[in-house]
């Protein structure tokens, strides 16, 4: 087997075949990602391979690979500072030489062969070549942001957005059509923790789109109401939260509203105080969620921004980023309790960056599953466990704790329009885990048997759960 070559991770007959004649012919369902919205619109030419692979100067691009060039000292300027794109480019590819064995390294290459078809290995030696064809190719009308994610079969990709965004990119999307969905999926962050800067200027802009005046908690939660009704009205049938931290503290209705008031006045909130606002709104929006019929994504356990110094240099999302390992299972099926009291467990996929986790997850929803397929799931191998061993352990989690046949496959979570490859990463890996079984009689070595699950899996799951009413 040879670098790459069509069958690289299929180690059995059988994984080859579930590969090529089924999961690589399904479409993409990327229901998580950080793409613009305008862009898509828009939907210009990258200005050259550095602006669409690295950055485009403006700290948005890709800090899986801003990582690696850091350890491997290269020049802030040459990463996300306003250095001259061949250096930065070079100084990637020299970066690329000492990093095998990372899935960046996979990725970089199937970006290559995939996007551009260039089978040549990335050295500092092939770099200026490989540098020229693709900004060549890149400024092309067949290589605009669009065409990328043509290129890729993408039927579906969903955004994130804010809920006081106004949508009208969606929305002059939807008129334009084209061959994929452009869907919007909520992101309240900003709304989830009042002690964060720029929570007071958040709910005022909450008012003013919801047309609510805001003096209670229970306004609070009726303004975000009329955001998702809205959202909904847009095509969104998904939400995302970056939960981070786990927790769970109950509160009386003036415990939160004083609370709010004391976040709007720009005070500091006691951890606890942050906990129990947390905890009620978490619970607020699965009841919102559960009787829309959304998805709720819970992201877990990324302990952010702890370079504190180079924090305040670049922002948020710049790599300076980590596994949290606190406690989970005890706040989460808190968490869930109270809304199944209720009746108010949305569909839910619920992811951790620790993997240490998973089968706490796993088994804290497989007491609340129940009224409809995998109402609950374990969010797939996310950020630092994208790797081989990474989505192999969340298959295998997935699979001896509920129903691998239910999995809703893979997400890029990504800001690049060059990271879809990552697709086809994840189905080669998810046919390769099932041929390994195979091989050892774990399960039945038929094509016709376990070609449904692989199609489900790869794309019809996320279709259904997601997008379907």
């Amino acid at each position: 087997m040879n670098f790459l070559d069509d069958d690289y991770l299929l180690t059995t007959d059988l994984a080859q075949e579930l590969f090529h004649a089924h999961a690589a012919t399904m479409p993409v369902v990327d229901y998580h990602c950080h793409l613009h919205p305008e862009e898509i619109v828009e939907d210009p030419c990258f200005t050259d391979i550095v602006a669409a692979w690295l950055t485009d100067g403006n700290n948005y691009g890709d800090h899986y690979k801003w990582r690696l060039m850091r350890a491997n000292g290269v020049p802030e300027a040459l990463i996300t500072g306003e250095g001259d794109p061949w250096e930065k480019f070079l100084a990637y590819a020299t970066t690329m030489d000492k990093a095998i064995g990372s899935p960046v390294y996979l990725w970089t290459h199937m970006e290559l062969r995939r996007y551009f078809g260039i089978e040549e290995t990335l050295t500092e030696k092939s770099a200026k070549a490989i540098f020229d064809e693709c900004n060549a190719k890149l400024a092309t009308p067949e290589f605009s942001r669009r065409s990328l994610l043509r290129r890729m079969n993408v039927d579906t990709v969903c955004t994130t957005d804010d809920p006081v965004d106004d949508l009208h990119y969606h929305e002059e999307f939807a008129c334009e059509g084209d061959t994929f969905a452009m869907l919007p999926a909520m992101r309240p962050d900003k709304a989830l923790n009042p002690d964060k800067e720029g929570f007071v200027e958040w709910v005022e802009r909450l008012e003013a789109v919801s047309g609510t005046t805001i003096s209670s908690f229970d306004d609070f939660i009726a303004a975000m109401s009329r955001r998702i009704d809205f959202f909904h009205e847009h095509g969104s049938r998904l939400a995302d939260h970056a939960a981070d931290l786990m927790t769970y503290d109950e509160a009386t209705p003036a415990e939160l509203d004083a609370i709010l008031a004391k976040a709007r006045a720009g005070r500091e909130l006691t951890a606890l105080e942050v906990s129990q606002y947390r905890t009620a709104f978490m619970i607020q929006l699965m009841r919102l969620y559960s009787d829309k019929g959304w998805t709720m994504q819970i992201h877990l356990h990324a302990m952010r921004n702890i370079n504190t110094r180079e924090f305040g240099i670049h922002g948020a999302d710049t790599g300076y980023d980590a596994i949290n390992d606190r406690s989970i299972a005890e706040p989460l099926y808190h968490l869930l309790d109270a809304a199944a009291r209720g009746g108010d467990v949305p569909k839910m996929l619920i992811y951790s960056l620790n993997p240490n986790d998973y089968m706490a997850i796993a088994t804290v929803m497989g007491a609340f599953q129940g009224d409809m397929k995998q109402r609950l799931s374990l969010g797939n191998a996310w950020w630092f466990n994208d790797t081989r061993t990474g989505i192999r352990r969340q298959l295998e989690v997935q699979a001896e704790t509920s129903l691998l046949g239910n999995a809703v496959g893979m997400t890029t979570d990504s800001r690049s329009f060059l990271s879809f490859p990552r697709h086809e990463f994840f189905r080669r890996i998810l046919c390769e885990l099932i041929g390994d079984w195979a091989a050892r009689g774990e399960v039945p070595n038929d094509v016709d048997y376990l070609a449904p699950l692989v199609e489900n899996v790869s794309f019809n799951n996320a279709k259904e759960l997601f997008l379907c009413d």
